[in-house]
């Protein structure tokens, strides 16, 4: 039987945009200050997992919710598993945003808003994809299990509390990432580095914040100064302004001044996408005289973080030839003079290096410094074998209907494929798709939504018949 997988879409487009705009209405970003015991991650995750659990039983699949942190959609039998493996919740929205990022608007053939790409979007491409194969009464021997978790932008709780109870599935996929396949992923661990707060002299920070999650790029950043020369450093700031792909404002209020940066957001993953608003603030005001605490602290970023992705002014820079670059995201930043500071450093490396390399290399930078070195739950590299068959397969239905050459890659993302042995990565970004993850404007393309769709309908269907 010959199946027109792209015409099977093309019948089920208005449900699609409306089951995704349903979805992206729901404001799931993790937010524990207003969590509940059955709601543990905050009423945001826990909505968008039962409003997707309600689709799929309305579409006669059969659902089960696990403690308001995760859950699946279930479908087919056999003694195999392939589960596909999703998230519900979202980055919080930032600033920036020309529309309401949980009202969904189309405009020229995109649909905005905050999780269109990460990970709604993909992720109700990939429940028709399933949905498809159903509703065509296709043979299937093995079972098919949509997991959704709760907290893929944080630490993975959600996940991790479903497969703390639950069978891991043979294989799978999880449609968090690009096209055509991801077969490796990098090792992904945080450190927290900790400064005293002490200021010496005239010129004094009071606060310096910046970011909002360690796996994106600080679109803002401001900080609180007093200072016994405010027209230099009014006249300097401009200057700077000018000269860097930022934009800033100053604002006097009394004894002290606000500098404010604007950046770009981007996806932890890649730095070198955004401009760190922190680092370039950080940088500009490491030219004037602080002291103590505050110095190190804004001279730490300036000389080894600002614009140094790849960790080489720390020597720690490092590549592996089939994984690629240590990278590292400065996504985080708080200083008070009361609480002291805070940097969070996101690396994504790859095999052949551990934590401990990085541990070591961040420890010797710091030393003079009386900073304390934390670090965060990590996870190590991943990898499936491009002979692998459901690499093979995946691959496969991607040429076939893109007409393609493609292979496998890796990236320095982490998605929930890497949960599973046999897991990878699959779409639903194509290789043209301009990466709005985490960014202001967030959108997915239409034509991208439904050719994503149509292929893991198929690619399903290869793998389950």
């Amino acid at each position: 039987m010959t199946i027109d997988w792209q015409q099977e879409v093309e019948k089920r487009k208005d449900d699609i945009i409306a089951d995704l705009e349903r979805m992206l209405r729901v404001k799931s970003v993790r937010d524990e200050s207003q969590a509940t015991a059955d709601a543990p991650l905050g009423p945001g995750p826990k909505a968008a997992l039962d409003e997707f659990l309600k689709i799929a039983e309305r579409d006669g699949f059969e659902t089960m919710e696990l403690d308001g942190m995760a859950g699946h959609i279930q479908y087919g039998e056999g003694d195999t598993d392939l589960g596909i493996l999703a998230h519900v919740d979202v980055m919080p929205a930032g600033n920036g945003w020309d529309t309401d990022p949980f009202e969904p608007v189309i405009k020229d053939g995109n649909l905005y808003a905050r999780g269109a790409s990460d990970d709604k979007g993909p992720s109700m491409a990939a429940y028709y994809g399933m949905k498809i194969v159903k509703e065509l009464g296709l043979p299937v021997n093995k079972k098919i299990r949509f997991i959704l978790g709760t907290d893929e932008e944080s630490s993975w709780r959600g996940m991790k509390h479903y497969f703390a109870s639950m069978p891991q599935p043979d294989l799978g996929f999880s449609p968090d990432a690009f096209f055509p396949i991801i077969n490796g992923e990098k090792g992904n661990v945080s450190f927290f580095l900790h400064f005293a707060g002490s200021n010496e002299g005239a010129w004094q920070l009071r606060s310096f914040e910046g970011g909002l999650r360690e796996n994106m790029v600080p679109r803002d950043a401001q900080a609180e100064i007093a200072t016994p020369d405010a027209d230099q450093v009014k006249q300097a700031f401009a200057d700077f302004v000018a000269a860097n792909p930022i934009e800033g404002t100053v604002t006097e209020n009394g004894d002290s001044l606000t500098l404010a940066v604007v950046g770009k957001a981007a996806h932890g993953q890649e730095p070198r996408n955004g401009e760190n608003a922190a680092t370039y603030l950080a940088l500009f005001l490491s030219q004037f005289a602080f002291g103590g605490d505050a110095a190190n602290y804004l001279n730490f970023t300036a000389k080894y973080i600002h614009d140094d992705s790849r960790m080489e002014h720390l020597g720690m820079a490092f590549t592996d030839e089939v994984m690629g670059d240590l990278t590292m995201n400065a996504g985080v930043f708080t200083f008070t003079a009361e609480k002291g500071g805070t940097i969070t450093l996101n690396f994504r490396y790859p095999k052949g290096m551990d934590e401990s390399d990085l541990q070591a290399g961040l420890a010797k930078a710091t030393a003079a410094m009386g900073v304390k070195l934390e670090a965060g739950e990590g996870m190590v590299p991943h990898y499936v074998d491009p002979s692998d068959p459901i690499v093979q397969k995946l691959l496969a239905v991607y040429n076939r209907q893109t007409g393609s050459n493609a292979e496998g890659m890796v990236v320095g993302g982490g998605t929930y494929g890497r949960l599973l042995e046999r897991g990878v990565a699959f779409g639903a970004m194509f290789p043209d798709t301009p990466d709005t993850m985490h960014q202001a404007n967030e959108y997915i393309r239409l034509k991208d939504l439904f050719g994503a769709t149509a292929i893991y309908a198929e690619a399903i269907y290869e793998l389950v018949k």
